[in-house]
């Protein structure tokens, strides 16, 4: 079931942390302090520094959250055909 009064954000990782936890740049320019959802960790999903997530943050404490899901990147191919 999902949580109430829960602050969706989207932002870029800047560093990667001990214990499943990273740093994160939000669109707005706040810092945050994220770890990583259990369906992330089950699904052996890495989160790397300079990639896209979106994290929930609560609204008694704006600078930790967690991530709940890496956004895919927009590279376009760079691999053509001739």
């Amino acid at each position: 079931m999902k949580k109430q009064n829960l602050i969706d954000m989207e932002g870029t990782v800047t560093e990667s942390l001990p214990n499943a936890t990273s740093r994160a740049c939000l669109d707005n320019g706040c810092q945050v302090l994220t770890h990583i959802s259990g369906k992330i960790r089950r699904n052996y999903i890495r989160i790397l520094p300079g990639d896209r997530v979106r994290a929930e943050l609560s609204p008694y404490d704006l600078t930790k959250g967690c991530t709940i899901y890496r956004l895919r990147s927009r590279q376009t191919n760079t691999n053509s055909s001739q």
